[in-house]
Formats: structure tokens, sequence, C-alpha cells
């Protein structure tokens, strides 16, 4: 199904396989396109799921979003907002926490680790029991690491992206912190984007504001926050459209993205106005 015609575009891909959809904050599709229903591994759209699902544990009461985790002097909010000084795969420290925004995948490894100790349950279960079986997210699944290493759909992916937009299972204000830039004025690297001074996140969300290059369109609102995986992958939420979109690929991000996914955006944009 799809009313929205800008969505097709994704078949001029160069990718084997492609599906994306566009939902509103009250779960309403407004189109999809592609196998919709088809298992993809999501890489680092990966985080948005963890950091979640850390957040309801944060509102549970098992963790304190300024207690110590990671490397000494990190904190959960350091972990979720790249600022722990972790390095971007390995589990040495390359920087004072809130130093820089070091993008690390050992960050969500270890996140994944304090959460599991701190309710003693697997992370990977921790995700399914607070954040996939509430939402219906059947088909999706984290099979490794809480940095990259889910398995998910775009019709479950477009059900995460309407529970952002409007939340139930967090306080609107837990969500509200998770999209409001954390250490300010930080500057890093956004992988495959290059040095970005400076480069804003949020809690294990991306925040857009005014990075250029980037991977979402010349029209979306510096508001517009999300993430996107190493697999061809994105889901971004744009809270001046009122609306998120998701697409999955099966070719690993490169080039071919850097330069089909902005006017794809904006296309999805234009068509929504």
């Amino acid at each position: 199904m799809s009313s929205l015609t800008s969505l097709a575009s994704i078949t001029t891909w160069p990718v084997p396989t492609a599906a994306a959809g566009v939902v509103r904050a009250d779960g309403t599709v407004l189109g999809t396109h592609g196998p919709v229903g088809r298992r993809f591994p999501l890489a680092s759209v990966t985080k948005p799921l963890a950091a979640y699902a850390v957040l309801v544990a944060y509102e549970e009461g098992a963790v304190e979003l300024d207690e110590p985790a990671g490397p000494p002097g990190s904190t959960v909010r350091h972990l979720l907002a790249h600022t722990s000084g972790l390095a971007f795969d390995e589990h040495r420290v390359t920087a004072p926490p809130g130093d820089r925004r070091l993008y690390s995948n050992a960050g969500f490894e270890q996140l994944g680790d304090h959460l599991a100790k701190a309710t003693d349950i697997p992370f990977a279960e921790y995700l399914r029991q607070a954040v996939l079986e509430p939402l219906g997210m059947a088909d999706t699944s984290l099979e490794g690491s809480p940095a990259k290493d889910a398995v998910s759909t775009v019709e479950d992916l477009l059900r995460f992206a309407a529970e952002v937009q409007a939340p139930r299972l967090l306080d609107p204000r837990t969500v509200a912190q998770a999209m409001t830039v954390q250490y300010p004025g930080t500057k890093g690297v956004l992988p495959g984007y290059g040095h970005q001074n400076p480069n804003d996140w949020g809690l294990g969300f991306e925040i857009r504001d005014g990075k250029s290059p980037h991977w979402t369109g010349a029209g979306s609102s510096p508001r517009t926050f999300g993430h996107f995986g190493q697999s061809g992958t994105f889901l971004w939420v744009d809270p001046d459209a009122r609306a998120a979109c998701v697409a999955l690929t099966d070719r690993a991000f490169g080039p071919w993205a850097v330069e089909a996914w902005p006017p794809f955006t904006d296309a999805v944009l234009a068509e929504l106005r």
C-alpha cells in the first residue's frame, strides 16, 4: 500500500532489496513500499531500540541516568550520548568522559552489560520484555551486541517510530530528554560523514540540528532525530513534519546511500506538506 508516491523511489536505489514506510504519531501508516514484513539486519538502528529499553529500566528504578557505568568517571548518560570516551569498536578509553563525542559500539555493549547486572536479566531478554513485546514487534530480535545486532522489519519499526512520537511505554518527558542534546557543544565524528562541530546527540538518538553533510534531507527540520545503520538502514522522526520514516535495505551503507537518502527524505517531506 502507499498513499505516498515518493516511497516508490526506493525501487531506483542500487540495492537488491529495499522496503520503506512512513507513520504518524497516532500509528497511522501513511504509506509503505517493498517487502515490509521481511526481516533485515539493522546494524546501528539497533541503538535506539536498546536506548529505549535502558530508559524503561530508568523509569522502573533499575538504573539511574547519572550513576557510574562504563569507564571510570562515565555514567549511563555518557554511554547513551557517546561521550564516555570509549573507542569506536574497542573497549579501551581514548578520552575523558564528556570531552568528545566518540561514537562507540563498545559503549552500547557496556550499557547492555550494566543493565543485565542491574536487572539480573540478559539484555536481549530485557529489550524483548520492555519494548518489543508491548509494542507488538514480534519479528524483531536482538541476536548479539546491543550496539548493532538486532534484526527487524519495516512493519515493526513503524510501531516503534509511532511509540517514540507519542510514548505509551515511557513518560513523554523521558522521551523529550532522549531527543534533547546531551553535553551541548561537543564535537566529534559522525560515522560516514566526517567531523561535525557540534556533533549533537540525545540519549541513544542522533539529533540533526545543523549538521552538514547529513543522511537526512535538506528539508529535514533541525529537530529531526533518529539513526542510520551500516547495513543500509535508517529511521528518522521529524517532529515538525509530525511523521517518521523507516527504510531498510540489504546493501551496506556507502556512497550510494549518501547520494540516495537525502533526496528521498526531501521527497517524502514535500509530500507530507
